[in-house]
């Protein structure tokens, strides 16, 4: 390997270490027989998740610079720190970031979003984030099963 080789694997090696992660992107959706009204009540009180999600046992809700937060306690043990960062009823949308976790995502924002589909809804929760100490399938499919347990969950208490 020449001198000129060398230094041009060298520099194509650290521009890619220096390379910020790209975001891993999950939207999943469900059909809902339900009003979306009906479907809004049952997810659009922030700390409602504590009654629908399968995994969270409680929701503590609290405030922080007059932002919401909920604390998760999660069943199996652990706890998760969220801050809504948007709310709009009259669209029936909020956005979130988590702020403590143990789940394998860092930069972790959410948007969980109803909307009228025929005579039912459509609700859509999507979220954006960098994988922690895992590789990039595993945190995405730890997100994917958390979406897929809130939406039955949600599916099954707006009936």
């Amino acid at each position: 390997m020449t001198r000129h080789t060398l230094r041009l694997a060298l520099t194509a090696l650290l521009v890619g270490a220096a390379a910020p992660a790209l975001a891993i992107d999950v939207q999943k959706t469900a059909t809902i027989e339900a009003p979306p009204a009906k479907v809004w009540q049952t997810i659009g009180d922030f700390c409602g998740i504590g009654t629908w999600h399968p995994a969270v046992e409680t929701c503590t809700p609290s405030e922080k610079d007059g932002k919401a937060i909920r604390t998760l306690k999660l069943k199996g043990g652990g706890a998760i720190v969220e801050e809504q960062t948007s709310r709009d009823d009259k669209v029936m949308s909020y956005s979130y970031a988590i702020q403590e976790s143990p789940l394998p995502v860092s930069d972790y924002t959410s948007t969980l979003a109803v909307a009228p589909e025929g005579s039912g809804s459509k609700l859509t929760w999507t979220g954006s984030f960098s994988a922690k100490g895992v590789p990039d399938p595993v945190a995405k499919d730890v997100i994917e099963g958390i979406y897929d347990g809130g939406l039955k969950g949600i599916a099954e208490k707006a009936k």
